[in-house]
This record gives structure tokens, C-alpha cells and sequence, in this order.
């Protein structure tokens, strides 16, 4: 049978097909079809998987004897068979062709086909395939069908949705399944599940699209510490990654440790601002921020980026978020909590 990515999950939930086809350029809808056979398969029994890869001077020959090989470590096996071209030629065919003839009864086969090209599309392995088992074509979701989709995604998360919110979501997505998921996943950890407002909705679009690691520095420096919490709290969220972060603001301290030994020492402060390329309107601010920021305080930040560098690696233990987060309290106002008030050296990594 032939069946679209929504009818998937309730197909596998009844019966799982000897052989199942995934093809179509949707990537998320793609990954995910290829999920959910794996799941089903694993929750069936078939413990084993071998994946079969059709790279450059592939042999056929290896499907039919995966297929029939005896396994020493599970009685049922999962067959992955990845097609990197968007078409087989005829051995391959024929090969396939032979499998669905005589499948194995401890054997599932799963085609991933991404760029199945029209030719193949019609071809008599892939109406084979429909007859003994699933066909699943994956393409891009457009209007209704996407907002039906985004909707019922937004429910399956625990949120109940306002109209228009699945709308909005489209839009703001454009299309793209893996950044709408993602949004849903990042509203999921900041708010929790429930109803879900298109005020709300609206506020969390705008946070991904404003927040990144310099705007993090920027309300540091300014002193704002719910907005520094805040922004490093969706940055979590969004999956930037602790080394970057770390990295922008060792960054910004060293260059704040710098303008404040310059005016100790009573010299201009433009020499620093070209050494570390500041922009003439962040010079301000930075000014404004070195009244509030001794120079010991300033060298405990920095030791305690070369400890977060050695937790991020695993050298030390801890958790990475927690010391990011201290550094850039810290450094918006907050208490430096017993850390060290002596210079540190700051290793590679930072």
C-alpha cells in the first residue's frame, strides 16, 4: 500500500509490513517516517540492525545475503537499506525485486530513498514494494496542511493552542518541519505545556530571532540581570553550544580587563577599543559598565572561564550551564559567590 506521513504511526500501531519504502525531499517528515519504523521494529522484537549503504560500486549481492545470513545475537533483524542515488540500476532492481519475492519471515526491510527520481517512482521494484508492504512519500507541507500539522504537533507537546497560532507558526517558519518542531520544543522548555496565547507565541519568535550570544554580553553590561538570566536561558534552549558562549564572553572580559588596566594606568581608552575591534557604539556602554567593574573582579571572571573550559571538556566535573550562568550574573551585577579575586590563566579553549 501506498500511504502519506500522517497515516504512518496508525498503519505501524496495527501491523508491521515485511518491507517499508521511505522516499521524498521533506527532511524532517523523512528522519522522522524512518524513526517511527525503527521504534515499531525495536518494540516487535527485531533487536538486530545492519544498515546497508548503496555508496559507489555497492553489491547487490549483500542484500540477499544479509537477508538469509543466521544472526548469534537476536532471532529478528532490522534491514536498513539506504539508496544514495536517486535511482538503481537493473541488478539492483532485480535485486529487490527477489527479496519482496521471498522475504524472510525474521526479516524487516527499510528503504530510505531521499531523491527517488520519477522514473523509479514507477518502476516495477517500487509497485512491488506496494503490494507486499508500505509506501511512504514524504513532500513538503503548504497552507492548511501544514497548519494542521503544526497544530497537531502543538497538542501532541501538552499545549492547547489559540487559533491562529499554528498560522502564525507557519509563517514564521516558512515551511521548514525542523525549525517549527524545534520552536515547539524550545516553548515546551521555557513555559511548559498548556494554553498557548498568540501574545506568547509571539514573544518566543522574537526571542529566537533577537538572541545570541552578544546580545547576552550587551545586557550583562548593562546591567540587567533578569534579562542576562533570560537570554541565557533561550540560548540553552535554542542548542547553542556551551563553548560558544563561554567563548564570547572570556572574550568580553579580557577586553574589559584590558580598558580597565588602561585607565589604571591613566591611559585612552582607544588603543584597547582597536585592539579588540569594538564598535564606536558599544564603546559607551563598555564605559559606562568599567565604573561597576573592578579590575579583581574582572580577574576572577576570567579564572572562573578556564574552570567552566575544563568543565565543558569533561576535566572537571560540574555542569557547564550552571557555571556559564554565574560568570555572566556575575558580571551584570550579581554576587561573585566566593570566587577567586586573583588573576587566573585562561586556557586555549577560552
Amino acid at each position: 500500500m501506498a500511504i502519506r506521513f500522517n497515516d504512518l504511526t496508525g498503519q505501524l500501531a496495527k501491523d508491521l509490513a515485511p518491507v517499508y519504502l521511505i522516499w521524498g525531499e521533506e527532511p524532517w517528515q523523512f528522519h522522522e517516517a524512518a524513526r517511527l519504523v525503527r521504534e515499531a521494529a525495536r518494540r516487535a522484537g527485531y533487536a538486530e540492525r545492519e544498515i546497508l549503504d548503496t555508496a559507489e560500486q555497492f553489491q547487490w549481492g549483500r542484500l540477499n545475503l544479509a537477508a538469509h545470513s543466521l544472526s548469534l545475537f537476536a532471532s529478528r533483524r532490522l534491514i536498513e537499506l539506504r539508496l544514495t542515488s536517486g535511482k538503481i540500476d537493473a541488478v539492483g532492481e532485480g535485486a529487490i525485486r527477489a527479496y519482496c519475492e521471498r522475504p524472510p519471515a525474521d526479516v524487516l526491510l527499510l528503504i530510505l530513498a531521499p531523491n527517488l527520481e520519477r522514473k523509479a517512482q514507477q518502476s516495477a521494484w517500487v509497485k512491488g514494494i506496494e503490494r507486499l508492504g508500505v509506501v511512504v512519500q514524504v513532500w513538503p507541507l503548504k497552507g492548511a496542511e501544514l497548519e494542521h500539522w503544526l497544530s497537531q504537533r502543538l497538542k501532541e507537546s501538552g499545549f492547547q493552542p489559540e487559533p491562529g497560532v499554528a498560522d502564525l507558526l507557519a509563517e514564521r517558519c516558512e515551511g521548514n518541519l525542523f525549525a517549527a518542531a524545534q520552536e515547539i520544543d524550545k516553548l515546551r522548555l521555557l513555559r511548559g505545556p498548556g494554553p498557548l496565547t498568540l501574545n506568547e507565541l509571539w514573544g518566543q519568535l522574537a526571542n529566537s530571532a533577537r538572541f545570541d550570544p552578544f546580545a547576552l554580553l550587551d545586557a550583562a553590561l548593562s546591567g540587567d540581570r533578569a534579562r542576562t538570566r533570560h537570554i541565557l536561558e533561550v540560548l540553552r534552549a535554542e542548542g547553542i553550544a556551551e563553548a560558544i558562549v563561554l567563548w564570547a564572553l572570556a572574550r568580553e572580559l579580557r577586553m574589559l580587563a584590558a580598558a580597565r588596566q588602561a585607565q589604571a594606568r591613566r591611559l585612552p581608552l582607544e588603543p584597547v577599543w582597536e585592539a579588540h575591534r569594538v564598535p564606536r557604539l558599544r564603546q559607551g556602554r563598555i564605559a559606562a559598565a568599567l565604573k561597576r567593574l573592578p579590575l579583581a573582579r574582572l580577574y576572577a571572571l576570567l579564572g572562573q572561564c578556564a574552570h567552566a573550559d575544563r568543565v565543558i571538556k569533561g576535566v572537571s566535573p560540574g555542569d557547564p550551564w550552571h557555571r556559564l550562568a554565574t560568570i555572566a550574573d556575575a558580571l551584570s551585577g550579581g554576587p561573585l559567590w566566593g570566587l577567586a579575586q586573583q588573576p587566573a590563566p585562561i586556557s586555549a579553549g577560552c
